[in-house]
């Protein structure tokens, strides 16, 4: 059997996550066997990693450095700030973390001991380099699940290391073609790889309950993504004061959790909107709540390939999203949904539109219930890439 290992930060909510859970439920368990390593051994999709899939202990040195900061003492760069390294940290987040990787937490993590056939970064970043560094693999592969440019990615610290992978996987045709555009030299072992996701699982996980938050409302409209700029989140809570001030009774709910929450509370009280802008937090299942959702939006600034959408499209929910550089290749504009200008006044109008004009939300409707949206036959592409 070949050994397999699987690199993750962790699975808490998140497209990726839930991407990654999808594959290991695919994957032949009597050819493969599969080790799951998180730098966090932490997440509500935990419990659905398939029995077969041995899930490490986080080693002793990644635990160190990736849990409480409290436990990690001088060696977290940001404690040194008085020997002037400071002024090197103030780049965005994914530059900070390039540097903090290969100046302070690669010299302290140690390497794995076990060699395996193929190892998989399943996101790009810290754990691409751990990858690269710090596992001992036959064949390597990293994913990267947005869109290289918009996600602001570090160039200089991830060239090297994607240089020593055996391929570099991503998750629509326009993310590939971005990748080959910035790295030029790489795109021979550049390739695209759809995201995993299971209709027929996804249909029956629906019907497990009916959200008790929709009862009594007649306008349900739902997002799911973690709380982060990259998701617009503050475009939707301005687009609900919009809404809330033309008189439309409505609820809007998100699903997710994140480093913004308390800024995003903050915005709906200002906004005026606490009785109709809804954080509910992350769900293990949220499922039932897309397919009773009104209309789901997605009001993000920037994605690879979104699974949610994929999701929404399944359980035939009419959607509105943002005009984001990849979009195009996820939804079509009017028959799927609407794609609306990047702005709150244009995710509002989107809104609108699709609430006020039946003919277009049932033509959608429609038009997405006849069509089948799982794929879980490009296992068969995992398969050979894997080889």
């Amino acid at each position: 059997m070949k050994k397999i290992l699987f690199v993750m930060t962790s699975l808490y909510n998140g497209g990726a996550e839930r991407s990654l859970v999808n594959l290991l439920n695919e994957l032949p368990e009597e050819e493969y066997e599969i080790d799951l390593l998180l730098f966090k051994k932490k997440g509500m999709f935990l419990t659905q990693v398939p029995e077969y899939v041995n899930v490490m202990e986080t080693p002793k040195s990644i635990d160190r450095m990736y849990n409480s900061i409290f436990n990690a003492g001088l060696l977290m760069p940001w404690k040194l700030a008085g020997n002037g390294i400071s002024r090197v940290m103030t780049h965005n987040s994914r530059e900070k973390r390039g540097f903090r990787w290969k100046y302070f937490y690669s010299p302290t993590i140690s390497k794995l001991e076990k060699h395996y056939d193929v190892a998989l970064a399943y996101i790009s970043g810290e754990i691409l380099y751990y990858v690269d560094e710090k596992v001992k693999a036959d064949k390597k592969i990293v994913w990267i699940h947005n869109d290289y440019r918009a996600a602001g990615h570090p160039k200089k610290y991830d060239y090297e290391h994607l240089t020593n992978m055996d391929a570099i996987v991503s998750i629509s045709d326009t993310c590939v073609d971005i990748l080959k555009e910035e790295f030029p030299q790489l795109k021979n072992k550049i390739f695209m790889l759809e995201n995993i996701t299971s209709s027929t699982v996804l249909r029956k996980r629906a019907m497990e309950f009916s959200p008790k938050e929709y009862v009594d409302r007649e306008i349900n409209i739902l997002s799911i993504g973690r709380l982060h700029e990259q998701k617009g989140f503050d475009m939707a809570i301005q687009a609900a004061g919009i809404m809330k001030k033309r008189g439309i009774n409505f609820c809007w709910f998100v699903l997710g959790n994140g480093e913004l929450e308390s800024k995003l509370k903050k915005q709906i009280s200002d906004e005026g909107v606490e009785d109709c802008f809804v954080l509910l937090g992350a769900r293990e299942n949220p499922y039932p709540y897309i397919k009773n959702c009104t209309v789901f939006v997605q009001p993000s600034r920037y994605e690879g390939k979104s699974v949610v959408l994929d999701e929404a499209k399944i359980l035939a929910v009419p959607i509105v999203t943002t005009a984001y550089p990849t979009v195009g290749d996820q939804l079509e504009d009017g028959q799927e949904g609407l794609i609306a200008p990047m702005t709150s006044e244009g995710i509002a109008e989107g809104v609108l539109k699709v609430l006020e004009d039946t003919a277009l939300y049932n033509r959608i409707s429609g038009y997405l219930k006849s069509r089948e949206y799982g794929n879980q036959k490009e296992i068969l592409k995992y398969l050979k890439l894997i080889g």
